[in-house]
């Protein structure tokens, strides 16, 4: 049974949202962990035995993290009302994509097309590197799971290397090399972290 996190106060709230405006991953990151009971509640009304619930949760996680992304304090909303409002949109364009065709909907945004135009999606950046590893652990039914472990399985540096790498949180996927100037790092330094931290992963994820 998932375990969430406590809501914040006003006033952390507050502190956390200023840093993620200013780019703060881990201060975005919390701010999501720490609003997931509000996912958890808005999915049970569409939640049927012909959805997964894991996946309700996937799609209304989404739509909080572009709530804390684009949230403004200056139009009098509290940051929970907002957020309601883009989980609800989140799981109602699942529902009509739902109604549009029978096969299973995709979890990941799209983040660009390929030479020959078709739509690339993030589990195809990740197959492209790391293959192996991340074609058995990267399913959209385990999208939710692998939020949470980022949290609980990686250092921060770990964390801000998959974040960066492989656009997660709304982000754009970027290179080695834009991850490395981006942390101050080499590039070989930033493919051993990118490659532990993924193996941390998978064996979090393969362990229950």
């Amino acid at each position: 049974m998932q375990t969430f996190q406590k809501p914040l106060t006003p006033e952390e709230e507050l502190f956390y949202l200023n840093l993620s405006r200013q780019g703060d991953i881990h201060a975005r990151n919390l701010l999501v962990e720490h609003n997931l009971r509000l996912v958890a509640h808005i999915v049970k009304k569409y939640n049927t035995y012909e959805r997964d619930m894991e996946d309700l949760i996937s799609t209304g996680t989404i739509g909080l993290i572009k709530a804390i992304n684009t949230y403004d304090a200056s139009k009098g909303n509290k940051l929970g009302t907002y957020a309601s409002r883009c989980i609800e949109n989140e799981l109602l364009m699942l529902l009509r994509q739902e109604r549009k065709s029978s096969r299973e909907v995709s979890l990941y945004e799209p983040i660009g097309s390929d030479k020959e135009g078709n739509e690339i999606h993030l589990m195809d950046i990740m197959e492209s590197t790391n293959e192996d590893i991340l074609e058995q652990m990267i399913t959209e039914s385990q999208i939710f799971s692998i939020y949470h472990l980022l949290h609980t399985t990686l250092t921060p540096r770990e964390q801000d290397v998959i974040t960066l790498r492989y656009g997660l949180y709304n982000h754009t996927p970027i290179t080695q090399r834009d991850v490395a100037r981006r942390l101050g790092i080499s590039r070989s330094y930033v493919s051993r972290i990118e490659k532990r931290a993924l193996e941390k992963l998978k064996n979090r994820l393969e362990n229950g």
